[in-house]
């Protein structure tokens, strides 16, 4: 059986090349928010999910859930796609 290694990138890289991610908040179903469809539409969203052991990963892209968390930022987060991100700095979000 083999393995599948799964890249990582660090949340810091993803702030150093993206900018700094502001928290988005949903008010309404997602397919309702013109604005978040836009940031999806550009690579701007990352989502933020709970792994088994409690620790926070990211995930490019906008995947619903519940208790996930939805960071947009300036800069598309293409470069980061196929990547889990790790080690999330909520100091490195803005309100």
């Amino acid at each position: 059986m083999k393995l599948l290694k799964v890249k990582t990138a660090r949340f810091s890289q993803v702030v150093e090349k993206c900018g700094k991610p502001q928290v988005y908040t949903l008010w309404q179903k997602p397919a309702a928010d013109r604005h978040l469809q836009a940031q999806i539409k550009k690579n701007r969203v990352m989502t933020i999910l709970k792994s088994e052991s409690g620790t926070d990963f990211g995930m490019v892209g906008f995947k619903e859930r519940k208790g996930t968390t939805y960071l947009v930022f300036l800069k598309s987060l293409k470069w980061f796609a196929d990547k889990r991100i790790v080690g999330i700095d909520w100091s490195l979000a803005r309100e």
